[in-house]
């Protein structure tokens, strides 16, 4: 194991045992690296490294602190890593956003509150036919949040955040080029949304399904011509 994965692990497990809790301060670089057996060196390089991916917060002239560690800070780097993929990685984004959407959607059937309900019905009652592209990638992204939301699992919630974020771009190809598209999303947001209201896990899973493959379908086809 390299010197500095070392230090990265050991640090992790200071974390893991609770030594360390989210907004903890970490002792002095050289306090630490002397308890850890490692150098200042391969210290600084694991802070650097647990830094990027939220793990750690750097302030400058005060000290180095664990971070809340919430499932959307600490999720943050597969948002970068899917944004710096080319769009032929798109359709396999995709489809892990309808594996985990589409089992969110069904929790969200069974365990949806009336409120909860209410609000996402309430967004598709705000929304018409004649509602702009960006308008219409807006009240796309607001309707699958609440829905993830509606589940109750944060994890789950940040992970598909995280995807849903380079998919914003084949919404807005798909409306800007496919006629129908903005009916049709509309039509299938009121299913979805309806077999929620109903507490139907089964129906509004295989809704949920069809909802995301359908653009799955359009950028496969588009990559083609």
């Amino acid at each position: 194991m390299a010197v500095t994965d070392e230090a990265i692990e050991k640090i992790k497990a200071m974390i893991v045992s609770g030594e360390l809790s989210p907004g903890d301060r970490l002792p002095p670089e050289k306090e630490l690296a002397e308890r850890l057996g490692l150098s200042r060196n391969s210290m600084r390089e694991a802070v650097k490294a647990l830094e990027v991916i939220r793990v750690l917060d750097v302030r400058r002239g005060d000290g180095t602190y664990v971070t809340s560690l919430e499932p959307h800070l600490l999720l943050e780097a597969i948002s970068f890593v899917a944004d710096m993929h080319d769009d032929n990685s798109l359709l396999e984004i995709f489809a892990v956003r309808r594996m985990l959407e589409s089992q969110a959607t069904g929790l969200a059937a069974t365990l949806g509150t009336e409120d909860a309900v209410a609000a996402l019905l309430a967004e598709l009652d705000s929304t018409g036919a004649e509602v702009s592209v960006d308008d219409l990638v807006a009240h796309d992204i607001r309707f699958h949040r609440e829905i993830v939301r509606m589940a109750g699992n944060t994890y789950l919630a940040s992970l598909i955040e995280s995807l849903s974020g380079q998919t914003v771009r084949a919404r807005v190809w798909r409306g800007l080029t496919e006629q129908g598209a903005v009916e049709r999303t509309l039509s299938e947001h009121r299913a979805i949304a309806e077999a929620i209201a109903q507490h139907d896990p089964n129906l509004a899973t295989s809704l949920a399904t069809a909802h995301i493959a359908g653009v799955e379908r359009w950028l496969r086809q588009a990559a083609t011509v």
